[in-house]
């Protein structure tokens, strides 16, 4: 069973991605902010990292920063999540490091299959 580390603040949106991927077969972890999130990437060894762009200590570019800079979180697929959708924003996360890029609000159908097809593209 995969393993996903969620960093998510918005506790709806942890209970309902939380829900889906557990409903799908994903063991799940979840942090609540950006440094307890870097925490568990680093000692929990996630399978993937479901990321929160907007956090409220730091932000999900410093947590991707941040992971990416140890020797663990160099491999781990990231996928960014998140409801800060300008123009260009995809294009900064996947420059940044990120695996994917998911817009919330999130399609219950749809996003175990968009994460499926980035942990495909990441192996």
């Amino acid at each position: 069973m995969a393993k996903a580390l969620i960093i998510e603040d918005n506790e709806n949106n942890m209970e309902l991605i939380s829900f889906i991927l557990e409903a799908n077969g994903y063991e799940t972890i979840k942090a609540e902010n950006g440094l307890s999130g870097v925490e568990m990437a680093l000692s929990e060894n996630p399978d993937y990292i479901i990321l929160d762009i907007q956090l409220p200590d730091i932000d999900g570019l410093e947590v991707l920063k941040r992971i990416r800079g140890s020797e663990k979180g160099k491999t781990v697929p990231v996928i960014a999540m998140t409801s800060y959708a300008m123009s260009g924003d995809e294009e900064r996360m996947l420059s940044a490091g990120c695996n994917g890029y998911i817009e919330k609000p999130i399609d219950p159908e749809r996003v175990i299959i968009q994460i499926a097809e980035v942990l495909e593209k990441a192996k």
